[in-house]
């Protein structure tokens, strides 16, 4: 499908579906009314009979008889005028190319969402729009005999204003460039763990980095990891049969000096989590294949770093692992040493990702950057205090945790800042070692972030557990559906960007 931007008259404009809008509880003006004329009025009868009341995503669909070139009309509602946001615009691009799909329209124009709002906003809202479209177009179906419905040819963004078509189709192009990452990341997440074991992640990274000038990889193996004294990893890793692996990406600017910022993105990647010999319940493992949902974010980042070109150098790390049950697993009550010579004593083996990104951090920590970002789909308490759709945020540092936080926003990704009480640190400690892997069930997610905390050496970071958002248990908006989300793709570039 083919995302383009012009110069235009929507009334005139030839097409399958043409898409106009319309806020909750405002009468039919512009396009709308303009087009209700041409129908003698149908728009508003039809509205009316139907009662339809213009909330956010719902859409009114009317056969336009001839009476203008487009053979149909789709009315897309924004909702509240005063919560107009990026967000709005996903929703209603994404309601819109859902209806056209279902309806097998090949050409569709829609209005530009947004146009009201100057120059500034017509870029903002074309990204939007190309975001919406594209990622409700996505489905995963590398499995599947059956074809899926297909999808319009072309998606145009007609706008009477030529000057904000210029900025519409920067917006829209650099829309398609989240959405591109944010699709990959997908992908990788839904991929049967049979087919995304260690070796398989990191093959997927290798191929990001070939194809992007400017980036380099390192890839350390289980004997590597030995000799840096990774035992978080190793520990892990030992009930499969797989062979653990860590990741490490570097992006660095042409223009780069002893000066340019370095941030460092750590994600968790189990591969697949079965928990270990404190082995989860059947049901509970059905989506395990998403515990690398945290690498796959950051190997979605960096498959368009070189296009986004931000202004630093970027380090992307993850240490690729299976949790699987076996004779040599490990055992609750093992002791493992980090990379960093700490101990911790293994309490519940499905409290795997605090140990593997305890070697990450520490890894990442080691190459001093700015600051370290890590993502992980974590812990369950996360998803009992704030549900499947917000992601908990946990940081050292109130500068770096706004600028995530204003980052996520523009993307339409839900998060909330938790706390680290310092007194909760107790509550890490065990007789036997520096620390233990688990902790008393209440609080447990940040218990896990003031664990992480202990292996970035004080540096700026943030911890963000996305162990709800990551994959949808059922569709969320238009352009969430059922399966891998690629939550916090487009917040990382979002917040690379604005560097």
């Amino acid at each position: 499908m083919t995302i383009t931007v012009r110069k235009g008259n929507l009334i005139d404009e030839k097409a399958d579906l043409l898409v106009l809008n319309l806020f909750a509880g405002e009468k039919l003006g512009g396009a709308v009314e303009a087009v209700n004329a041409k129908l003698d009025g149908l728009v508003d009868t039809i509205a009316k009979e139907d009662q339809f009341k213009a909330a956010l995503g719902t859409t009114l669909s009317i056969r336009t008889g001839g009476a203008i070139p487009a053979k149909r009309l789709l009315i897309v509602g924004l909702g509240d005028k005063k919560k107009f946001s990026e967000e709005t615009v996903r929703v209603a691009a994404a309601a819109s190319l859902n209806v056209a799909k279902s309806i097998g329209a090949k050409t569709v124009v829609s209005v530009l969402h947004g146009a009201g709002g100057g120059e500034y906003a017509a870029r903002l809202c074309g990204k939007a729009i190309a975001e919406g479209v594209l990622l409700a177009d996505y489905e995963y179906g590398r499995y599947k005999k059956e074809s899926p419905k297909k999808s319009p040819t072309s998606f145009s963004i007609v706008t009477t204003d030529g000057k904000k078509a210029r900025f519409a189709a920067e917006g829209a192009k650099l829309g398609e460039t989240y959405a591109q990452a944010t699709i990959l990341a997908r992908d990788l997440v839904n991929t049967p763990p049979s087919h995304m074991v260690p070796a398989d992640l990191v093959e997927a990274a290798k191929a990001i980095a070939k194809a992007s000038p400017g980036m380099k990889i390192r890839v350390f193996n289980r004997a590597q990891l030995a000799k840096m004294g990774a035992g978080g990893l190793l520990g892990i890793a030992k009930g499969s049969e797989h062979e653990p692996f860590l990741v490490h990406m570097t992006y660095r600017p042409a223009n780069a000096t002893t000066k340019t910022k370095s941030i460092a993105l750590v994600g968790k990647a189990v591969t697949f989590d079965s928990g270990g010999l404190s082995l989860k319940p059947a049901n509970s493992m059905e989506t395990m294949k998403c515990d690398m949902a945290g690498a796959a974010a950051v190997i979605g980042a960096f498959s368009v770093i070189a296009e986004l070109a931000p202004n630093a150098e970027v380090h992307g790390i993850f240490g690729a692992v299976e949790n699987m049950p076996s004779g040599t697993a490990v055992r609750p009550g093992d002791v493992l040493t980090i990379m960093n010579g700490k101990t911790m004593e293994i309490k519940n083996t499905d409290a795997e990702g605090r140990v593997t990104l305890a070697d990450t951090l520490t890894y990442a920590a080691r190459l001093k950057p700015n600051a370290i970002i890590d993502l992980a789909t974590l812990t369950g308490a996360c998803v009992v205090a704030l549900g499947e759709e917000i992601t908990g945020l946990m940081s050292n540092d109130d500068a770096l945790a706004l600028k995530v936080e204003t980052a996520a926003k523009s993307a339409g990704e839900l998060m909330w800042r938790m706390p680290l009480p310092e007194e909760y640190k107790e509550l890490i400690k065990t007789d036997i070692a520096d620390y233990k892997n688990d902790a008393p069930r209440w609080g447990g997610s940040l218990t896990a972030g003031l664990l992480l905390q202990e292996f970035v050496n004080g540096i700026p970071w943030v911890h963000l557990d996305i162990a709800g958002p990551a994959f949808a248990e059922h569709p969320v908006n238009p352009y969430t559906r059922k399966g891998a989300t690629g939550h916090a793709v487009r917040t990382l570039l979002e917040y690379l960007r604005a560097l």
